[in-house]
């Protein structure tokens, strides 16, 4: 398969402006998930054998594996189904908006194949809160999945930073009740003012209000409480973040994710032009070092998902060493193909063997 996308597929969607290919490849995967005995085939083929099968347990759900297809891929909830198929662990969709928005002007994601890295300024391009629910009601809900959904959500663009907070409550109670667990993003660089919610006092207002909401509507419909976590920017001072981690234990927040793109260009990218946040592989060093930083100040009792710059099991492994449970992926998948999860999968478990 890895053959067959290096030598075919990949040069053919390369050839393709890369949000087209992204489309393409959101499209195919979504027309995948429509087919439930060709899923359940090539799941059982994914699956590791049970001698090598690793899962793993977080914020009170089970993951079959550590390795999660990363939010920006999925924005519409139209492919995830899928997911499984291909190996993943779990899978996040989004980001998601309480309004519906198409995202900054095209063009807006550039690939570096030498760098095996990617600049995008999406800007949250997405159908909006209402939308994702009524197509996440037609779907597979809680308890009935194959792997673990996460929703991640953002802040509308138009929505001024004072009132950001009412804006993720909109999709709060649109999207709670769809997910296996939440993740607020407040640290895309390609919305403006979002990052300004990192600030302390601005996220305790944040934070302090989604964990009420969702104490109550766990409250009044006798259920469970879903899942939080915080997705942060690889941008972050380490006081910055020490001050993010008060806040996060304030509240209770069940995780942290670890990290965004970052508007750092590092190296050869000191060239570019492109505004936008850089991902992949010049990511790597930066976001284990904030893995291991965020590991080390909570003394591990913070679940903490590692993504930036994981383009093969050692880089995978780094993570994992550096003190997060599971790890994503998105960019690492554009340049190794749609099987990449199983075989990061594969590799760790054999890793974790010797």
């Amino acid at each position: 398969m890895g053959l067959l996308y290096d030598k075919i597929v990949r040069p053919a969607l390369f050839r393709m402006d890369s949000e087209e290919a992204h489309e393409r490849g959101v499209r195919a995967m979504a027309s995948l998930g429509a087919m439930t005995p060709l899923c359940r085939l090539m799941e059982a083929w994914t699956r590791l054998p049970a001698d090598r099968n690793r899962p793993v347990e977080a914020f009170g759900l089970k993951f079959p594996n550590a390795i999660g297809l990363a939010a920006g891929f999925d924005k519409n909830a139209r492919a995830w189904p899928a997911a499984a198929a291909l190996g993943f662990g779990h899978v996040e969709i989004g980001t998601v908006t309480a309004l519906a928005q198409g995202g900054n002007e095209r063009p807006r994601m550039f690939r570096y194949p030498v760098e095996e890295a990617v600049i995008n300024r999406m800007g949250f391009n997405n159908d909006g809160a209402e939308a994702v629910a009524a197509r996440l009601a037609r779907q597979p809900g809680p308890g009935r999945r194959r792997i673990p959904l996460g929703i991640n959500l953002g802040k509308s663009k138009v929505t001024d930073i004072e009132k950001a907070t009412e804006d993720y409550l909109a999709s709060f109670a649109l999207l709670a009740g769809h997910a296996d667990y939440l993740v607020l993003n407040v640290s895309s660089p390609n919305t403006p003012g979002l990052r300004q919610l990192q600030d302390e006092s601005r996220l305790r207002e944040l934070l302090g209000a989604v964990t009420r909401a969702n104490l109550d509507r766990a409250a009044a419909a006798g259920g469970r409480r879903v899942p939080l976590l915080l997705k942060i920017a690889p941008d972050l001072t380490f006081p910055q973040i020490d001050a993010v981690l008060g806040v996060i234990a304030e509240f209770s927040l069940d995780g942290v994710i670890a990290t965004n793109t970052t508007l750092a260009r590092p190296g050869w990218f000191a060239q570019v032009k492109e505004a936008g946040g850089l991902s992949g592989a010049p990511l790597r060093r930066r976001s284990t070092e904030i893995v291991n930083y965020i590991a080390r100040a909570t003394g591990g009792r913070l679940s903490i998902i590692g993504v930036g710059g994981i383009t093969d099991a050692v880089s995978a492994g780094e993570k994992l060493d550096a003190g997060a449970t599971l790890v994503q992926v998105y960019t690492g998948m554009v340049y190794r193909g749609p099987f990449f999860a199983r075989d990061l999968a594969l590799a760790l478990a054999d890793r974790q063997r010797v």
